[in-house]
């Protein structure tokens, strides 16, 4: 007895991976100006809480926290002054440049949670420009976009 199978051909079924194969990668080629606002929203949003992170230290263990940012090596390093101890060392995206403007890329806080100098730096990313900017008193900051 022979039986009709019912199936799809190996044409068939290379057709359908290929139409398959196609869209997904278009799909990947859309996603990718997605990915660097997310990695861009992702560094602002870090580095704000780690700079609370390093005020919040400083304030319960009654030390100097320092904060130094690095651009020429793409890289920021928060530790206790006494010691080389890093409390956080993360990497700056290539995409991301940060600048001084009427205040240095190094300062600290201090034991009561006081920031050592005021004023502001600016971060870019691609077209935009985001101001990070360090109040007199209190050690509070807030980050603008521009």
């Amino acid at each position: 007895m022979i039986r009709k199978q019912a199936g799809f051909t190996l044409i068939e079924s290379l057709f359908v991976l290929s139409v398959f194969l196609l869209i997904a990668s278009i799909t990947a080629f859309l996603l990718k100006p997605q990915y660097t606002i997310l990695e861009r929203q992702h560094f602002i949003s870090q580095l704000q809480a780690d700079l609370l992170f390093a005020q919040a230290y400083a304030l319960s263990h009654h030390l100097e926290v320092i904060v130094h940012i690095l651009p020429e090596q793409n890289r920021y390093i928060i530790h206790e002054k006494q010691s080389e101890r890093f409390l956080i060392e993360r990497e700056i995206p290539d995409l991301i440049t940060i600048r001084e403007e009427s205040m240095m890329l190094y300062f600290y806080f201090l034991a009561d949670g006081n920031i050592n100098r005021f004023g502001s730096f600016a971060i870019y990313a691609g077209k935009e420009r985001y101001k990070f900017t360090f109040l007199i008193g209190k050690g509070r900051f807030y980050v603008a976009k521009e």
